[in-house]
């Protein structure tokens, strides 16, 4: 009983010590954003109920219509179990306009709100096209400095629209998710978000490294802002939201400066994320009128082929839009924990999955749900 007494009371002085220090080590460096780190200890679907948010509003809802043979399709129980184990809240598959298979758990419905983490960076993608196509930005090959002031110095100076748009920028973000002193987790949790994403260094040469990195979006937001004027949920209300016939609105988590989570945090419902799917089905068009040109619809669906980390051509990524090597014409958006928008053109089909889990096993970087679900669309 007397070992057992002096275990715990170790036990407990070693994390009161550790508690200190990690206490001490935050406010001395200045890094507060992490007692909500450790707080909150990961991301979850749910997370902007304690961030603050724009809101994407609606104008005319256009709900989507219901195939007389819904849910009447094959849906594999290697599928279903997979799904369930990655704990999914919402699958969605819509063809030719229709809903064709619809399905929620754990409470979830066609009307919930849950969190895109890096869909948002497609959408991104769709709004500085938009900018491009509205006049308010020249071309992808424009410079980042002549929107972010902070970009007109040194090597900064060098980097292009493009190259955030491909990854290949060349700074020196650390994109981890577990590290609680990384500049993502600062970039999620932290108040200065503007601050954080134009601090970077460049250390590579622009468009000559693919590496993913949020950052790169997150400069992207702040270009669609200063290119237009406006905040990025107002624009993409205006571009998209209403354009497209959202049924509810979405709300895009900032921090405490107003500052949009442009790479991760706009959060909405699988029916309404499958209308991004549509305009992309459609080459970004709404009822035939162009958001983004031609040019630039195709190219972000091409693979950038830019020599990624192993020395490799990516021929699995365009414009903040991920490509399936193994399936041509296959393209979706992706976020860290299995949401997926996956468009497949050969079929007129979207599938919409959203969940609190993903996999971690990878086929030449498609998560297995990812080709779980592209192969149950190919067989529509």
């Amino acid at each position: 009983m007397r070992f057992i007494k002096k275990f715990f009371r170790a036990l407990f002085i070693f994390i009161l010590s550790i508690s200190i220090l990690f206490s001490l080590f935050a406010v001395i460096t200045g890094r507060m954003w992490m007692f909500p780190a450790v707080w909150h200890n990961f991301a979850g679907i749910n997370d902007y109920k304690f961030f603050r948010n724009d809101t994407l509003s609606i104008a005319q809802p256009k709900p989507w219509n219901e195939a007389k043979n819904i849910n009447k399709i094959s849906y594999p129980d290697s599928l279903n179990n997979l799904l369930e184990s990655l704990n999914s809240v919402a699958l969605l598959a819509i063809q030719n306009d229709s809903i064709v298979f619809e399905k929620y758990w754990d409470g979830y419905s066609d009307s919930s709100l849950s969190g895109s983490f890096s869909m948002a960076k497609s959408v991104v993608s769709l709004l500085i096209g938009a900018a491009i196509h509205d006049g308010k930005i020249k071309s992808v090959d424009q410079y980042a400095s002549d929107f972010i002031p902070e970009f007109k110095d040194g090597d900064k100076e060098k980097v292009r629209i493009i190259d955030l748009l491909t990854m290949s920028s060349g700074s020196d973000w650390n994109e981890s998710y577990i590290n609680p002193i990384s500049v993502t987790t600062e970039a999620y949790y932290g108040n200065d978000l503007y601050k954080t994403a134009t601090g970077i260094k460049i250390i590579h040469a622009p468009g000559t490294l693919h590496k993913y990195q949020s950052g790169n979006t997150e400069l992207l937001g702040i270009i669609v802002e200063k290119a237009t004027g406006k905040k990025l949920a107002q624009y993409a209300t205006e571009k998209l939201w209403q354009p497209l016939g959202a049924e509810h609105a979405a709300l895009w988590s900032t921090d405490d400066n107003g500052e949009a989570k442009a790479y991760c945090c706009i959060n909405s419902n699988a029916r309404d994320f499958a209308r991004i799917g549509k305009l992309m089905l459609d080459s970004g068009r709404i009822n035939n009128v162009p958001v983004i040109d031609s040019a630039y619809f195709a190219n972000s669906i091409k693979a950038c082929n830019i020599p990624d980390i192993n020395g490799v051509p990516c021929d699995y990524y365009g414009y903040q839009w991920w490509l399936d090597p193994e399936n041509k014409g296959v393209f979706y958006a992706r976020g860290i924990l299995g949401q997926y928008i996956i468009m497949i053109p050969a079929k007129k089909l979207i599938i919409v999955r959203l969940g609190k889990m993903t996999s971690i096993s990878r086929v030449h970087t498609v998560p297995k749900e990812t080709r779980y679900l592209i192969n149950w669309g190919l067989g529509f």
